[in-house]
């Protein structure tokens, strides 16, 4: 075996054990759209509403939540967040997300017992092969420019920051991919390919490319492309790769079709 295939298959690994910990997305159990309205869900402790100070949860005489180390009771506001932010606040065994997405706040419980986390044995994967990683130039922007997509949830959008584009010649072809980025962090190209739905997720697989150090050259390895969420459950508000980004070569690298998904309400 290989030295590539090893680093791939060590990279895998860790991977899906992120994917498939106690309180990944295998373990949401619904997404709730709070509102104005205050309204108790089954699979969370509290009241919870959306009001003009942000999400507030007003909790029963019995009940409590974990949040930054703190027990809390009664009244908590957690006030209005960033986009794409979030926060967490555990109950037992479980914790609940409380996220930005869009023009509203969203909650998302997240149970260790779920069915389909329990039933998790894995995503199938190409055989790493490093004609797959290839070497591209990054040509920045002056600025990053906010680019709109389209998102897994209808009437949804996204805004993320396109920092410059990479060209790159795949498989004989000639791309020219949108890279998203925030600070310094890693790019992260979403795109689809002509084995979306075939062989592949439908909707986006999602890839990281390291910045370079110094200069414009990139390694954009797509045996590590992967899945989103919205891969494995309905509860997902992934983003939809950019039209640039839609692609006609066949991307026979990285992550394919979960299998026995997605779960159901």
């Amino acid at each position: 075996m290989t030295d590539f295939t090893l680093d791939w298959q060590t990279w895998h690994r860790a991977h899906e054990e992120r994917r498939a910990s106690p309180h990944g997305f295998l373990a949401v159990t619904s997404i709730r759209w709070l509102d104005a309205e205050p309204t108790r869900f089954a699979d969370a402790p509290g009241t919870w509403h959306d009001g003009r100070h942000g999400v507030v949860v007003e909790l029963a005489e019995v009940e409590s939540l974990l949040v930054e180390g703190r027990e809390v009771t009664g009244r908590h506001l957690f006030g209005v967040l960033p986009e794409r932010d979030s926060v967490t606040a555990g109950f037992g065994d479980a914790v609940v997300e409380i996220a930005r997405r869009g023009d509203a706040h969203v909650l998302r419980p997240r149970h260790p017992d779920t069915a389909l986390r329990r039933a998790y044995a894995g995503t199938p994967a190409y055989d790493p092969d490093p004609a797959w990683a290839v070497t591209g130039r990054l040509e920045r922007y002056d600025q990053p420019v906010p680019t709109p997509v389209g998102s897994v949830v209808e009437g949804l959008e996204h805004v993320y920051d396109s920092v410059g584009e990479i060209a790159v010649d795949v498989a004989g072809t000639p791309l020219r991919l949108l890279a998203f980025g925030e600070d310094d962090g890693p790019l992260v190209v979403l795109f689809r390919d002509a084995t979306s739905g075939v062989t592949t997720y439908p909707a986006v697989r999602s890839l990281r490319v390291e910045r370079p150090a110094a200069g414009d050259e990139v390694v954009v390895d797509f045996n590590r492309a992967t899945n989103l969420p919205c891969a494995y459950t309905p509860y997902a508000t992934c983003p939809l790769p950019p039209a640039q980004n839609v692609l006609t070569v066949a991307i026979e690298a990285g992550e394919r079709l979960p299998v026995g998904l997605v779960q159901t309400e």
